[in-house]
């Protein structure tokens, strides 16, 4: 079976979306390409992209790593990772995305390492070249600048900063200084692999697309926002690492607030990056500081402890640090926007590790009817909620009050609207990197932070962590595989609300 026409998706059944377009042709390079990142997302994303008939025939993908490797070592490397992965690996199109795949030996950091890759890119420099740093944050500077030293800048460049950019806002500004030196900003694609999930396009779609839903979108209608974002697995062999970082820094800087910015920011005035993206930039812009009072009475802090998960016992993350740390791996926040459209409505931030299950979405609830005409005796209304699941299934559902079929009198129940992306368009859609990798080659921006949306939500998760240390806040604790600390219920229950059930 060969790769088939740009409508046609020979493997796996179900990742592809009719009609996509090639890209042009290609050099790719991926500093870090050995590592975790490349081998379990990046190359399966291209793999399915090329199984779409997406990637040029003469597009190379370079793989760029400090330890040396032979070109066909890294491709058995690469197919055992694919056969370990996926339930069939198809012969043919194994053949022909491993003739892409080459290995390179290079410390970005050693000027004199450089040689082999400028032989490979000699000869292509009418190509479009793109560097994808899944490394570090330190050595995005240093690889920049080699490509300068080098003289391997073009027009016809790409280079995308895997996220985090910095562990604050004054390294942020140096990353984005450093790499700014030797590229515009036009050329610079910052990724949150969040925003390439298809439900979060949606969010887009739903907002600006319906006339229904914009003229609720607002405080006189909507009661409070709940964005969970929840992850079963624990720190595992990055618990040296994550104890300077927490969840925080890791979840809430990034993932979280961008997802925020999405529900809330004011309609742009087209789909055209910078649009959107200066839209973003003003929800940043109007988030609540909060202060040593704000963080005691509206932020929860907890680690992990010891228990079951998936029904095996895990141990707590002190355990696996082997000392005593603050450092948090669950935080809940209520979050107040400073401006006229959400002035008053608390937005609910969530996220965690070692939790009941992998699971993130966001609630938006309405408020309730303003006047009750049933007989509340015969029913309990519930006040309309939009429930958008970001994983492990993408979809959304619209809950509303319906009369009970058969029964006496007005007797009442919630049903729901139920769009499961899947069910409707008869296809599961691509990963978010794959979304991102073929945005990123296409030239498309629009996907990724611009460089002052960064330093923006660095700006205000400074403040919060210097709120933190002023107060002295305690870390709580709560049992793995659990929805977290009690205390996080409480940041709700004490404002008449709720965590939506099951979650």
């Amino acid at each position: 079976m060969g790769r088939g026409p740009a409508n046609q998706c020979p493997f796996p059944p179900g990742v592809c979306m009719a009609g996509l377009k090639p890209v042009e042709e290609f050099d790719l390079l991926i500093f870090g390409g050995a590592g975790d990142l490349s081998l379990r997302k990046l190359l399966p994303a291209l793999f399915h992209r090329d199984g779409a008939g997406q990637l040029p025939p003469g597009s190379r993908i370079f793989a760029i790593g400090r330890n040396a490797m032979a070109r066909d070592d890294f491709q058995s490397l690469v197919k055992g990772t694919f056969e370990a992965r996926f339930p069939t690996l198809p012969e043919d199109q194994w053949r022909s995305f491993s003739a892409r795949l080459h290995y390179l030996n290079l410390n970005a950091e050693n000027s004199s390492t450089w040689g082999d890759l400028k032989t490979a890119l000699e000869g292509h420099d009418d190509r479009l070249r793109a560097i994808y740093l899944a490394t570090p944050p330190h050595l995005f500077g240093p690889i920049a600048k080699g490509f300068y030293e080098q003289q391997l800048l073009s027009n016809n460049m790409r280079i995308v900063l895997e996220k985090p950019v910095g562990h604050d806002e004054a390294s942020a500004r140096e990353i984005n200084d450093e790499v700014g030196t030797y590229f515009p900003e036009n050329q610079i694609y910052r990724i949150d692999h969040y925003l390439g999930k298809e439900t979060v396009q949606n969010l887009l779609a739903l907002r600006f697309g319906n006339a229904l839903f914009e003229p609720l979108w607002r405080r006189e209608v909507i009661d409070h926002v709940q964005i969970t974002v929840a992850e079963d697995l624990g720190v595992g062999n990055r618990v040296g690492y994550y104890d300077g970082i927490g969840a925080l820094r890791d979840m809430v800087q990034n993932h979280l607030l961008q997802l925020l910015c999405l529900v809330a920011m004011e309609p742009p005035s087209s789909l055209d990056d910078d649009a959107v993206r200066d839209e973003k930039l003003k929800v940043l812009r109007a988030l609540k500081p909060m202060s040593e009072a704000d963080v005691r009475a509206h932020s929860v802090r907890a680690q992990y402890a010891s228990g079951a998960v998936g029904g095996t016992v895990v141990p707590g993350f002190l355990e696996e640090l082997g000392k005593a740390s603050t450092t948090e791996t669950f935080v809940a926040l209520k979050v107040g926007i400073e401006n006229w459209r959400w002035s008053g409505i608390p937005f609910y931030l969530r996220t965690g590790k070692r939790m009941a299950r992998k699971h993130s979405e966001i609630v938006i609830q309405f408020k309730p009817v303003p006047h009750a005409i049933f007989d509340g005796a015969h029913y309990d209304t519930l006040p309309n909620q939009l429930l958008i699941q970001l994983q492990p299934n993408e979809g959304m559902k619209l809950t509303i009050m319906a009369k009970r079929p058969g029964s006496e009198g007005f007797s009442l129940l919630p049903v729901d609207l139920d769009l499961s992306f899947e069910k409707a368009f008869g296809a599961a859609y691509p990963d978010a990197y794959e979304r991102l990798l073929i945005e990123a080659l296409r030239g498309n921006p629009a996907l990724f932070m611009r460089r002052d949306e960064i330093e923006t939500a660095w700006r205000w998760t400074d403040q919060l962590i210097s709120a933190w240390e002023g107060s002295r806040q305690k870390v709580d604790s709560y049992v793995a595989g659990s929805w977290g600390p009690t205390s996080a219920s409480l940041l709700l229950d004490r404002d008449g609300r709720s965590w939506r059930a099951g979650s």
